[in-house]
Parts: C-alpha cells; sequence; structure tokens
C-alpha cells in the first residue's frame, strides 16, 4: 500500500537527560501531542531528531515508540545513514519496529560522485523492504538524471530537498518519473514554501511544529491555501526573527528547537555533544519570540474571516 503524505510534517526532537540518556517516556509524549496536533506524518530520529548521535540501540527503540504512538494514525518515517552497510543495519530495526518508510540522509563524510551516490542509495533500496525517501542537501547533491535514475526503483519514492537551487529542483521534477513525491526540507522551510509551491512542492517539514504546532499549522493552511497575506504576517512577525537568531549560532537549527520544546514545557533535555544549547541571552530572544507568535496567532484567530 502506498504511503501517503497529507499534511504538515513532524520531525520529534529526541530527548535524554544530562547525561545524554535517552527519555523514552518524554519522546513518547513529545510523538503522541504532536500526532494529536494534528501533523501529517512523523519523522523520527531524522536531522532534528539527532541521528548522528544515537545508538543503534536508542534509534530501535525511538522508531518503535513512536509507530506505537501514531497508532496507524499517520505515517512514522525513520531517518538512516552513514555508509551504506550501517544505513542497512538502520533501516533494519526501522522495519523491525513498525516504520513506513526511510528518509536515507547523505552519506558520512565522504564527497561522492554521482555513480557513487547511485549506487549507495540503489543498495539502500534494495536491502530494505521500507520505501526509501532520498535527502538532496550537503554532499548528497543530485544531477536530474540520478534522480530520474532513482526513481526507477520500485524502492525509491520521493526526494526531501535541503539544497534550495529552485532551478535544479525544477528540473529534476521535469526528469524523474511522475510518481515521485517531493518535499521542502530547508531549515525554517516556511520562508521558502512560496517558491516551492510554485513547482508544485507542497509537502514540508516544519521545525517549528515540535514547539508552537498551532502556529505552524496556521502558516502551512495559509501557505497551502494561497492566503499568502496570511502566511507573510506569520513569517514577518515570527519566522523570519527566528531565522535571524537561528544564523546567531552553530547548530541551533537543532538546538533552537529542543530549546523551544523545553520553554513550552516540555523538559526534553539539553542537546547532545557536538552540539551546544543556546546562550542564556538567545533563551530570552526565542522566549520572546514564543510570546509574539502565540500573540500574531491569537490577532489571527480573532480576525473576522473574509469569506
Amino acid at each position: 500500500m502506498p504511503v501517503t503524505f497529507d499534511g504538515l510534517l513532524f520531525f520529534p526532537v529526541t530527548p535524554c537527560d544530562e547525561e545524554e540518556r535517552l527519555d523514552l517516556e518524554v519522546f513518547r509524549r513529545h510523538v503522541r501531542q504532536g500526532v494529536e496536533a494534528g501533523c501529517g506524518a512523523v519523522f523520527a530520529c531524522c536531522g532534528t531528531g539527532e541521528f548522528p548521535s544515537l545508538s543503534l540501540r536508542d534509534y530501535t527503540a525511538c522508531v518503535a515508540a513512536a509507530v506505537e504512538e501514531a497508532a496507524g494514525r499517520v505515517p512514522v518515517v525513520a531517518g538512516t545513514g552513514y555508509g551504506t552497510a550501517m544505513a542497512l543495519e538502520f533501516a533494519r530495526a526501522a522495519e523491525d519496529g513498525g516504520a513506513s518508510a526511510l528518509l536515507a540522509l547523505p552519506p558520512y563524510l565522504v564527497q561522492a560522485g554521482q555513480h557513487g551516490l547511485r549506487r549507495h542509495y540503489e543498495a539502500i533500496a534494495d536491502g530494505t523492504r521500507l520505501p526509501v525517501i532520498l535527502y538532496q542537501r550537503d554532499n548528497a547533491v543530485f544531477e536530474p538524471e540520478t534522480v530520474a535514475a532513482l526513481g526507477e526503483h520500485p524502492g525509491v519514492i520521493g526526494l526531501k530537498d535541503g539544497y534550495g537551487d529552485l532551478g535544479l529542483m525544477r528540473r529534476i521534477i521535469e526528469a524523474a518519473p511522475p510518481s515521485m513525491l517531493y518535499f521542502n526540507g530547508l531549515p525554517t522551510a516556511e520562508l521558502s514554501q512560496a517558491g516551492y509551491r510554485d513547482l508544485g512542492v507542497v509537502r514540508y517539514s516544519s521545525a517549528v511544529f515540535c514547539f508552537l504546532p498551532d502556529l505552524a499549522l496556521a502558516c502551512y493552511e495559509a501557505l497551502r491555501d494561497g492566503r499568502d497575506d496570511v502566511a507573510n504576517r506569520l513569517i514577518e512577525g515570527f519566522y523570519r526573527p527566528l531565522v535571524d537568531l537561528r544564523g546567531e549560532g552553530p547548530g541551533y537549527a537543532v538546538s533552537l528547537i529542543k530549546a523551544g520544546v523545553r520553554l513550552r514545557g516540555l523538559d526534553v533535555g539539553p542537546v547532545r555533544r557536538p552540539l551546544s544549547d543556546p546562550s542564556p541571552e538567545h533563551l530570552d530572544r526565542l522566549a520572546a519570540l514564543i510570546d509574539r507568535g502565540l500573540a500574531l496567532l491569537d490577532e489571527l484567530e480573532r480576525s473576522p474571516d473574509p469569506a
């Protein structure tokens, strides 16, 4: 049965204590809250979930817990990565845990050519029963012909773009099979989604959903429905200042999100090494931004419906 992704995509953080020991019960609560808030899919143990810092044991526990908490209401996609052999180990764990699909992160460290990238992702797709979504970013940037070839593999169903070259994306979409699914995977995708939408890419992931799900859904629905005046109001009032803050610290694409979840009352712990938590000044600015986001949402809810 094909995996569908209808709605805003949720990439939960992976909670831990000060010793970086997994807090599985808090993870369960976080996933459950996201599903109940209305996400379209759960992407467990991916970038926001600190995949590179997780042991296989913790990864296995998290994927199984996410599947249990989702309870069939939405698909659960698990991250996988590193070299081919390790990617397949994680893929097997995701299969055993009941995941619906895999998000294949770029291979670890190496700069590979197009032929090598194709061999790597074909081997992953060959070695798992789960459908695979390619993740384009960093050292895994695909030529259209490579995506077209990979898209002919029955196990490759889509591409998440974290690279941001809309011209390249247009050429990829034109070259690849029409059955391919596409996702905007840029950090704080809300800022770029109008451009992706113009290419027909309607799916995107929202890190903000982790700590302000109602705001994230309001922006998603506005962008989906072409109410760009509403989306731009949220972008200028909340998302753009958040992106400015994200740019002030290395690794803030993850650590700010985890901090936001903590500020909203769920103790998910610190980020894992080698990342660092935001400075006290940046935490204060994030708290003020969250208040601003909630105020914007309240203003929208109190505004008369123009229809």
